[in-house]
């Protein structure tokens, strides 16, 4: 015979919801693990590229936790393969005597198209390759490289002048709907 949650012989133990541990943002991809804030404002960024990074297991879980800067990082193209140079991905927390060295040189995996598509761009005076942000797609941490051109400091004072239009006018809109 069928038990029937009625029947008070039966008790329903009733177990507290538990709420799943949100995962971190970074760790599932919704946030940028690392972002080049200088590199809008020292160069024109133009054609950009994301591009798979070959690390060691410390650096992933480094990346993970947001030690990752690259600020003073460069791509570089040499024999038919790309590198990242200069970024700096800092120890592993729980690391061993076997952890990775924070600024040692990594490869960037592109397909052979891309490679000669970025090498023929670089040939070109004044073109450099900068990563633009490091972020996590479906488990695999990738690099955005944008190609790049030099700003002069006019340049730099023309882009502050509208940044700061933009925000004074944005401050008028916001002030002209409060009232």
């Amino acid at each position: 015979m069928p038990r029937s949650l009625s029947n008070p012989t039966v008790s329903a133990v009733q177990k507290p919801a538990v709420k799943p541990k949100d995962r971190d943002p970074v760790a599932a991809g919704q946030r940028d693990a690392a972002f080049n804030r200088s590199a809008s404002f020292n160069y024109f960024l133009s054609d950009r590229v994301e591009a798979g990074v070959a690390l060691r297991g410390t650096e992933v879980k480094s990346i993970r936790e947001g030690k990752a800067n690259l600020k003073d990082a460069y791509g570089l193209l040499k024999d038919g393969e790309c590198f990242l140079l200069n970024a700096h991905i800092g120890p592993f927390s729980h690391g061993n005597n076997m952890n990775h060295e924070s600024l040692r040189t990594r490869k960037l995996l592109l397909h052979k198209r891309e490679i000669e598509k970025l090498e023929a761009a670089t040939k070109q005076k004044g073109y450099t390759l900068i990563p633009v942000k490091l972020y996590f797609k479906n488990g695999r941490v990738k690099c955005e490289l944008a190609l790049a051109k030099g700003k002069q400091d006019w340049d730099k004072r023309a882009t502050e002048r509208a940044r700061e239009g933009d925000k004074e006018a944005k401050a008028a809109i916001a002030r002209s709907q409060r009232r």
